[in-house]
């Protein structure tokens, strides 16, 4: 369902049902999750690459599985942004939408096509966007989340850029992949704020001098 290949210390994973342009379902999630989980705790990996093989990206949920069972996966598929600690980059090419618009709000970096287009489409099937909502709260805000939402409408790469769903329209997404698996202080950082989310200024603070004390110490022998 995927597929993972791994150069220096950087990963690549690629959903790979390309037949089903790349929907989601149970064994994809489980093995996406595990290839993250893997990587998240392997010291020798400091970068994540996630492109989809074929015309799209992800076209969200396979909708022949909708079965409450799935339920934990995707609550733990789609709360990467809060557990992660090696920087996610995403290649979207093509339709992310629905769940797929959910994994790019779980990347730390988005690069998209020009024919890339997302959208929260689940209303137009009776559903509501449930466990993808909290990412993309975190990646675009509340309000505009709520917008997509109720509308389900799509929306081109520009104006994701726009939202600040994708950072990159075009771009090189392999080029910064390979940069920040060069990058010891990107996991360092990422690890500080996972370890420093939701404490209060004070105890946050605690958190950032004793992973700057650890690089600076680094640095000194």
């Amino acid at each position: 369902m995927i597929e993972v290949s791994r150069e220096s210390n950087l990963l690549r994973i690629a959903l790979n049902r390309p037949e089903k342009r790349n929907a989601l379902n149970i064994a994809l999630c489980r093995q996406l999750i595990d290839a993250l989980e893997s990587a998240n705790e392997d010291p020798e990996i400091r970068a994540i690459l996630l492109s989809g093989n074929g015309k799209a990206f992800c076209a969200g949920m396979d909708l022949n599985e909708v079965t409450i069972a799935a339920d934990e996966l995707h609550d733990r598929l789609f709360t990467a942004f809060a557990w992660l600690k090696k920087p996610l980059i995403a290649d979207v090419r093509g339709a992310a939408i629905a769940g797929g618009t959910g994994l790019v709000a779980n990347a730390h970096v988005v690069f998209a096509s020009d024919d890339a287009f997302f959208g929260l489409t689940e209303i137009r099937i009776g559903l509501w966007p449930f466990l993808v909502f909290r990412a993309m709260v975190h990646a675009i805000g509340e309000r505009r989340t709520v917008e997509l939402s109720l509308s389900g409408r799509t929306f081109s790469a520009r104006e994701a850029e726009a939202f600040g769903l994708v950072h990159y329209v075009g771009g090189d997404a392999e080029s910064m992949a390979r940069k920040l698996a060069d990058a010891e202080a990107a996991v360092t950082g990422l690890t500080c704020l996972q370890e420093s989310r939701g404490l209060d200024l004070a105890e946050a603070g605690r958190v950032a001098r004793r992973f700057r004390k650890t690089i600076f110490e680094k640095w000194s022998r």
